[in-house]
């Protein structure tokens, strides 16, 4: 019986923030039981197990940024089958975000937009949650990522700044970090894309430290020229690899009277982050993982026979729920014993 089918109408009664939050909490609350996870939703699947810059994932499908931003559900993660969680995006300050609402569903289209604006408690406070987790024993076994935004108040000439605190202060947490340019919800962000500053904010992280994975995630709006600007960027600077995509400001496909401001995620964004995915695994040998408009295991299939090294997902989860994981991992394996 698929559990979440019979829960969903309940959670999309409510308004999406609203739904979120709950969701949430009672995942956080789950995690101090993760067997009740396991026993609502199925068994972890068994891979296909993977390495990727050194580390093991047990199945390359992990939850994208943006799910867990302060992290505090961690071990309903791994309980509920992800082979990866990637937490955040998280600033340097805390901040409450844009004004509400600014979560939008459109189940006919299989979307959702929201300008959330990185709201977060901060790093500091994120870092001693994630300690005490780690003192509690409580730690998961999968692999753990830390999305780093800026914070809204920083001015863009000090991002760099404002970047390294995050990652100097979460450092000893994450299994590997990203540096998160690409949201269209911070005002000025996206500039952060442009070779020269982006650079900046790379070489003031990797001169703090170089023993953990970086990546860079990236907008599906840009220009094929920015990407290569960023994929010469990546080999220029050594870094691990990058995440594509993050969600678009392409609205084309919304009906003009139920639109909204923001960035648009889910079954609309698939074609695009297809396509920037396979430039990216195209361009560089680099690991790619692949995010945005993952709705079924045929689409996570297709980014990994472009060359994604990893899938992760989001909108895909909020509307088929842990099936979703069971499915892809399932299709991944078969896909990948056959090579």
């Amino acid at each position: 019986m698929d559990v979440y089918k019979l829960l969903r109408p309940l959670f999309f009664r409510l308004d999406p923030e609203p739904a979120h939050h709950l969701a949430i909490h009672g995942f956080q609350c789950t995690g101090y039981a993760p067997w009740i996870l396991s026993a609502t939703f199925g068994a972890p699947p068994a891979g296909p197990a993977t390495e990727v810059c050194g580390i093991r994932f047990p199945n390359p499908v992990g939850l994208a940024a943006g799910m867990d931003k302060n992290a505090v559900a961690l071990p309903a993660w791994e309980a509920l089958g992800f082979g990866f969680v990637e937490v955040g995006t998280i600033t340097a300050k805390a901040q409450p975000g844009n004004p509400k609402p600014r979560v939008f569903r459109y189940p006919d289209l299989q979307a959702l937009i929201n300008r959330m604006g990185f709201n977060n408690d901060g790093a500091d406070a994120v870092a001693a949650r994630l300690d005490r987790l780690k003192q509690s024993g409580r730690w998961p076994r999968i692999p753990v990522g830390i999305n780093l935004g800026k914070s809204k108040v920083t001015e863009l000439s000090h991002a760099p700044a404002d970047y390294l605190h995050s990652y100097r202060t979460l450092l000893p947490y994450g299994d590997y970090f990203v540096i998160n340019v690409s949201s269209p919800n911070t005002p000025g962000l996206r500039e952060l894309q442009e070779k020269d500053a982006l650079a900046s904010i790379v070489r003031t992280l990797r001169d703090h430290d170089t023993s953990k994975p970086l990546f860079v995630k990236i907008a599906p709006d840009l220009e094929n020229a920015q990407i290569d600007a960023i994929l010469e960027l990546v080999e220029a600077e050594n870094l691990s690899g990058l995440i594509a995509t993050n969600t678009t400001l392409d609205h084309s496909i919304i009906p003009s009277g139920r639109d909204q401001t923001g960035g648009l995620s889910g079954a609309p964004l698939r074609k695009r982050s297809d396509e920037v995915v396979r430039i990216l695994c195209a361009g560089t040998k680099r690991p790619v993982i692949a995010s945005g408009g993952i709705m079924s295991a045929e689409d996570a299939r297709k980014r990994v026979e472009a060359g994604a090294a990893l899938v992760q997902i989001y909108t895909g989860f909020v509307y088929r729920g842990p099936k979703l994981i069971r499915e892809i991992a399932m299709e991944l394996n078969s896909l990948l014993s056959s090579r």
